[in-house]
């Protein structure tokens, strides 16, 4: 009998990666390329997206090829991907118009103010659950219509199209401008600002208030369903999933009952706890969203707190500062040192997001003294992440009703066992990591298994779940509490920093 496998592809923030899963979970390969981060202007960030469709020509074939497998040997693929952001492309052609724009790119700040002014605007987060904010795919559509000549004309005529990545990868592997799918999935569509979370569907009073065509957007279509067969680089196989990385990320950590709440910790660091078939309003600056959806069933939806700069800390102080060699060395750095010093670093590089939605606010070290030595820096950045995460359960316990009792997480920060135990004493709860660290390409294979039977429902899924470490709390109260105090007030020291400009 001949073996069968999955293919995942997770086109994140800062690479592209395809993982070859087995039938009980298992990575069997990885292949994954990096792609060059842009920054024009302070506050923008951009992507190349013809660099990232063409790292996946060739790290698809490769995953293959180090798995020893055939095409014919591929039950599905699934696709998990970085979210809100935003690329338009010439159907025609299939030649993006300019460099993607990334989800923590904040040049559209002064025209979400301008929106966030207009008398109707109580109305959007009513329909699609999310606050107007930067962080949302809506406003850079808008921004780019209005600064490119004809390009709104174009749009209205469906000659330009729009797509989260998940829908330009999906778009150039079922053909391109040869007859290429356009579609995106709910939970991708609920981060656009333009789709009413009740029906699912474009919401037209939300395209009229953005000034958005509607020809120019995807189908949306379930979580979990065959969309299509390939017809490049894995030609004949059945893509069968597409999630926001998040969503992905709560699928591979079978989060499938309400209260089930998971943590990735990455680049930014994304906290998403299931709250059943209904919505969730928030009244403590979260996101209500799409956790999901299988087939015809009904979506799932759930809570989430986003935060911009976790992983991204790290980086700078690896990359901007130099104290470092290699992200894994500032956990040794920061065992250094028995605490920080009184030094608090709030890296708000792109204004805050979760629960504080402040665009204009940015990053600040706080309490230096010359006491201070890079190794209570390297404490202070670990913190920072903590901290950040404390702040989001606070405002996620408030919202449901419910307190956290576990937090389920993964991602590569999560291999620094000083963070993760600092996370499990700011909490005040078990911190649990799987033994499959990959959940967001995990979840991306699961939901396309799941579309072509090779899984046969979500408990067979549950049952692949093993836990590799976890952590106990261990701090006292006291120190807790006081801690918890400084950060807040050494993030009220962010707020008000920038001026909105054009």
């Amino acid at each position: 009998m001949v073996m069968r496998y999955v293919l995942s592809i997770d086109q994140g923030t800062t690479s592209t990666r395809c993982i070859v899963f087995d039938q009980r979970g298992r990575l069997v390969s990885v292949a994954q390329r990096e792609h060059r981060q842009y920054f024009p202007r302070p506050g923008w960030v951009e992507h190349d997206a013809v660099q990232i469709w063409r790292n996946l020509e060739r790290i698809a074939p490769e995953a293959l090829s180090q798995a020893g497998i055939g095409l014919d040997q591929v039950a599905a693929i699934g696709i998990a991907n970085q979210r809100e952001t935003t690329l338009l492309w010439d159907r025609h052609t299939g030649e993006p118009i300019g460099r993607a724009i990334v989800w923590q790119d904040t040049r559209t700040d002064a025209l979400v103010d301008e929106f966030a002014a207009r008398p109707d605007a109580s109305m959007v987060q009513k329909r699609c659950g999310l606050p107007l904010a930067t962080y949302f795919s809506a406003p850079r559509i808008r921004w780019l219509l209005d600064r490119t000549p004809g390009l709104r004309e174009r749009a209205e005529r469906g000659d330009v199209l729009f797509g989260t990545m998940e829908t330009w990868l999906i778009w150039n592997l079922t053909g391109g401008p040869e007859g290429g799918l356009h579609v995106t999935d709910v939970t991708n569509a609920s981060r656009t600002l333009l789709m009413d979370l009740a029906s699912l569907a474009w919401d037209p009073d939300l395209l009229d208030f953005f000034g958005v065509p509607r020809a120019m957007l995807p189908q949306i279509r379930p979580s979990t369903e065959t969309y299509g067969l390939a017809s490049r680089v894995l030609p004949g196989v059945r893509i069968g999933a597409a999630l926001g990385d998040q969503q992905a990320a709560l699928f591979g950590q079978t989060c499938f009952a309400p209260g089930d709440a998971k943590c990735t910790y990455g680049t930014g660091s994304f906290l998403l706890l299931n709250t059943g078939h209904e919505p969730v309003r928030s009244s403590h600056g979260l996101l209500t969203t799409v956790g999901y959806q299988v087939g015809d069933e009904p979506a799932v939806y759930a809570l989430e707190g986003p935060i911009a700069i976790t992983g991204a800390l790290v980086q700078w102080f690896r990359d901007g500062l130099g104290l470092i060699n290699s992200a894994p060395e500032i956990e040794t750095l920061a065992r250094s040192v028995d605490d920080n010093g009184g030094c608090y670093i709030v890296p708000a590089f792109a204004g805050l997001f979760a629960p504080h939605w402040r665009s204009e606010a940015r990053g600040v070290i706080v309490g230096l003294t010359s006491y201070i030595t890079k190794g209570h820096l390297a404490r202070a950045v670990l913190e920072a992440t903590a901290w950040q995460t404390r702040e989001v359960v606070d405002a996620m316990n408030a919202d449901s009703g419910l307190a956290l009792r576990t937090l389920k997480v993964d991602g590569g920060m999560t291999a620094d066992n000083l963070l993760m135990q600092y996370v499990a004493d700011v909490l005040d709860v078990p911190v649990v990591r799987p033994m499959v660290a990959e959940t967001v390409s995990l979840g991306a294979a699961y939901a396309a298994g799941l579309a072509v039977g090779y899984w046969a429902d979500l408990e067979g899924l549950r049952q692949n779940w093993y836990r590799a470490a976890q952590w106990l709390p261990s701090m006292e109260p006291e120190r807790r509490a006081t801690e918890y105090d400084n950060w807040h007030r050494a993030v009220e020291r962010t707020f008000g920093w920038m001026k909105s400009a054009d």
